[in-house]
């Protein structure tokens, strides 16, 4: 049987698995079972047993259930309150005002819980009543919230760059610390965007007089010293070297039991549901990993991620080119998954174009995150999409319309890293 066929039946019977609504990770392994019997002779059960235990008895990947578990009790807090009730004085100035707050309280938030999905749903519990009660069109409330929650896939510790680091042996500290300058970047376009929309929409926008003295600035400001000693104590301590991401994590935990405890938002029941969330998306995903190292190794016996990688280089297509046309490619499978399921279900093929192409693995994670981002904001399978539905009770059509603009920003942002990766690559080579 040839390479080309072969891909196409494995590729016609993944969609088919997924269509039928079976378990990611479940495909993944039927897909791996199919290639292992259709094109090697290999003993099957125990190339399967051997992946499992090798790619689930992993060190790097028990980071992974503790940041889930750091979110999971910060989800529970108080938090997201007290950022909000922090910012709110200094935007007040800004055109656009209190819009800024979800921006800036999405990035600050995604810092400390690393998942899109809860970032948008604790900051847009809090701040759609609020803006809506004030007058802010619903479009930019919507719009803004939907964009700046994708930044906890990017802003470290996020989930999805521990996957990917799990899955492409990369150093998942030199991600960690890769995502922060991008992650800046974005803000920084989303606060651009607003900033301007508001000058040339000013009519829109409540006339809001809400000045505050620099001392009552400062005051209110108290309220996000935990939250930024929590960043600090994270992130910190992976970037100076004193503790790596796994180290770093049963610290984000002990420190966010410690200001839950504090805000009083600790209870038995809190702490039960923390604990099992954690567990249930920690499984989920350790369990897509698994299913996605099977295929990975079953690809590699039957050749077609080099083959491909051979094609894709007689092409003669020039770097750009290439990111073009995997850029389209993520975009479009992340209509149909989840972020997770894209990386580990491209992974062992991808990755040898990539390194094929001579583009660097790290500076490539940052990259497809990027474009992840952009697929949670679009339908029919955009995450964020699903959960500013429910807090809007809006069509998913209109809140897609609302998040328009700041997946147009994304681009920009992945056009910018293209021709500057050194936002990418420059903190990775101070450490």
């Amino acid at each position: 049987m040839s390479i080309a066929l072969l891909s196409v039946i494995l590729l016609i019977l993944l969609f088919a698995f997924l269509g039928a609504g079976l378990w990611v990770a479940f495909s993944l392994l039927g897909v791996g079972i199919a290639a292992m019997m259709l094109y090697s002779d290999a003993p099957l059960g125990l190339v399967l047993a051997t992946t499992f235990w090798g790619h689930s008895n992993s060190w790097a990947l028990a980071a992974l259930p503790l940041f889930i578990w750091m979110g999971e009790i910060l989800f529970r807090s108080r938090l997201s309150e007290d950022m909000f009730a922090g910012l709110s004085p200094w935007m007040n100035r800004l055109p656009g005002q209190l819009l800024h707050v979800n921006i800036f309280a999405c990035g600050i938030f995604a810092a400390v819980s690393g998942s899109s999905a809860a970032t948008a749903a604790t900051i847009g519990k809090l701040s759609i009543p609020e803006l809506k009660q004030r007058g802010y069109p619903e479009r930019m409330v919507i719009g803004t919230l939907a964009g700046s929650a994708t930044l906890g896939l990017l802003i470290p510790p996020s989930i999805i760059l521990i996957v990917y680091g799990v899955a492409t042996e990369q150093s998942i500290a030199r991600l960690f610390v890769a995502g922060v300058l991008p992650g800046v970047l974005l803000v920084s376009l989303f606060v651009g965007y607003v900033l301007l929309w508001a000058i040339v929409n000013r009519a829109s926008l409540p006339s809001e007089n809400m000045a505050a003295s620099f001392r009552e600035k400062l005051y209110h400001a108290r309220r996000l010293l935990p939250v930024l000693l929590l960043i600090a104590g994270v992130i910190g301590s992976i970037y100076a070297g004193i503790a790596s991401p796994t180290d770093a994590a049963a610290v984000g935990v002990v420190l966010a039991l410690v200001l839950s405890w504090s805000t009083g938002t600790l209870s038995w029941q809190s702490f039960r549901e923390g604990l099992m969330g954690a567990t249930v998306t920690s499984c989920m995903i350790a369990f897509i990993l698994a299913g996605a190292s099977f295929l990975t190794v079953a690809m590699g016996f039957t050749g077609i991620p080099r083959e491909l990688a051979a094609w894709i280089g007689g092409l003669g297509l020039s770097t750009y080119t290439l990111l073009a046309a995997l850029t389209l490619f993520f975009i479009v499978l992340g209509c149909f998954l989840d972020g997770i399921s894209v990386v580990v279900l491209t992974a062992s093929v991808v990755m040898p174009m990539v390194l094929q192409a001579g583009i660097d693995p790290m500076w490539f994670g940052i990259f497809l995150v990027i474009v992840v981002e952009m697929s949670q904001i679009t339908p029919p399978v955009g995450f964020n999409l699903f959960v500013l539905q429910s807090l809007t009770g809006r069509d998913i059509l209109v809140v897609a319309r609302a998040a328009l603009p700041f997946f147009f920003l994304m681009i920009v942002a992945l056009a910018i890293i293209v021709a500057f990766p050194g936002i990418v690559t420059y903190l990775p080579g101070q450490m």
